[in-house]
């Protein structure tokens, strides 16, 4: 049995507070909307009871925050892209911020079981004075189980719309790009946090953005994390870390996160409250 679900989550403001609304078909949901920043903020999570996908099955995000309104999202535990007999399993995600929005994306991490055949989109439209910040953590295989990728393809899409966009097929059978030095040089995880704006960068801002990053980069050296910071784009910054688990590199693009929210939004180091459950 397949699934196709899709969820529409609408933010919007209302005087000084942000609204959320919702709308699924399937098996998709958004837990109760919190609150634990005042009421300018709401935390979402997005729920997937059968908690991984199989070949055919498709999940279809739809987010939009309207002007001035400030939503996170994040997840309860890691998406599953689990074997395939051959058909595709899709997760895609639309972002799209109206004049002076915010958004914060960051799911927990996604695993790709050795067979799945896997696509995986995130396309995010910025308005004038929208801004956005988000990851996405990858993981192939399970290491740790000693289940490693063997087989199987991923294909990663990740837009700016107009800016900046990284498409790219990873499959099993690859091994110049799984191992090769210009490649995932033997890691299995992969990371990327990245800080979006509908303006190019003020050069000042972007300057302590890139250094902020490097330092905390460079106090997570000895965590098994290799990791960088560029800025690919005048309105775009990605911070990109490899990693042979998962841990390493969430927690070296939590701690980024961490020190971004302060520096380029003026607000504190708050983290999702699922993530201490």
């Amino acid at each position: 049995m397949t699934w196709q679900a899709r969820l529409d989550l609408d933010y919007s403001a209302d005087g000084a507070r942000t609204v959320a609304r919702h709308a699924h078909e399937g098996p998709l949901r958004i837990l109760q909307t919190l609150y634990p920043e005042g009421h300018a903020i709401a935390h979402n999570v997005l729920v997937h009871p059968p908690s991984g996908l199989v070949g055919g099955d498709l999940l279809d995000i739809t987010v939009r925050a309207g002007a001035g309104s400030h939503g996170l999202i994040t997840t309860p535990g890691a998406a599953r892209f689990y074997r395939s007999e051959g058909a595709m399993a899709v997760q895609r995600a639309k972002v799209a911020l109206a004049p002076g929005a915010r958004l914060e994306w960051l799911p927990q991490e996604t695993l790709c079981y050795s067979g799945c055949i896997a696509e995986n989109h995130l396309i995010i439209d910025l308005a004038p004075g929208a801004e956005f910040m988000g990851w996405d953590i990858t993981a192939l295989g399970l290491p740790a189980s000693e289940l490693p990728f063997t087989r199987g393809s991923l294909l990663q899409h990740l837009e700016v719309t107009g800016s900046w966009l990284e498409r790219g097929r990873i499959a099993a059978g690859d091994e110049r790009l799984l191992d090769g030095p210009l490649g995932l040089a033997g890691h299995r995880c992969f990371g990327a946090l990245f800080f979006a704006s509908h303006e190019p960068l003020a050069r000042a801002r972007r300057e302590q953005a890139l250094g902020l990053a490097h330092e905390v980069i460079a106090q997570q050296a000895e965590g098994g994390v290799v990791a960088g910071v560029t800025a690919p784009a005048p309105n775009v910054i990605v911070v990109r870390a490899l990693a042979t688990m998962v841990e390493p590199a969430a927690t070296l693009l939590r701690a980024v996160r961490a020190a971004w929210r302060p520096l380029l939004w003026e607000l504190p180091a708050t983290a999702p409250r699922v993530w201490s459950v």
